[in-house]
C-alpha cells in the first residue's frame, strides 16, 4: 500500500471516529439531560458541554488514528521481517 493511501486511510478513520464519538455522546441521556431536556429545562448547564465537547472531538480523532499507525507500523514491520527471510 502506498504512503499516500496510508495517510488518507488515517485521516478517513480520524475523521469518522471524531465525527462517531461526538454524535454518540450527543445521544446519552446525560448530554440530553445537561442540554435542558428534563422538565421545564430542569438542570441544564452548558458548562458541561463546553468542557466535555472538545474532549470528546479530541479523543474520537487521536484514539481511531494511533491504532491505524500502531497498525500500520506493525503491518510494515511485519511485511520486512518476512522479504528479509528470503534474501538471507
Amino acid at each position: 500500500m502506498s504512503r499516500d493511501a496510508m495517510t488518507g486511510g488515517g485521516c478517513a478513520v480520524s475523521f469518522a471516529g471524531a465525527v462517531g464519538a461526538v454524535v454518540v455522546w450527543w445521544q446519552t441521556a446525560r448530554t440530553q439531560r445537561h442540554l435542558g431536556n428534563e422538565f421545564e429545562n430542569n438542570g441544564q448547564d452548558f458548562g458541561a458541554v463546553l468542557t466535555e465537547l472538545p474532549l470528546v472531538f479530541l479523543a474520537g480523532a487521536v484514539v481511531p488514528a494511533v491504532v491505524w499507525g500502531l497498525g500500520a507500523w506493525l503491518l510494515g514491520r511485519r511485511r520486512r521481517q518476512e522479504s528479509s527471510q528470503f534474501h538471507a
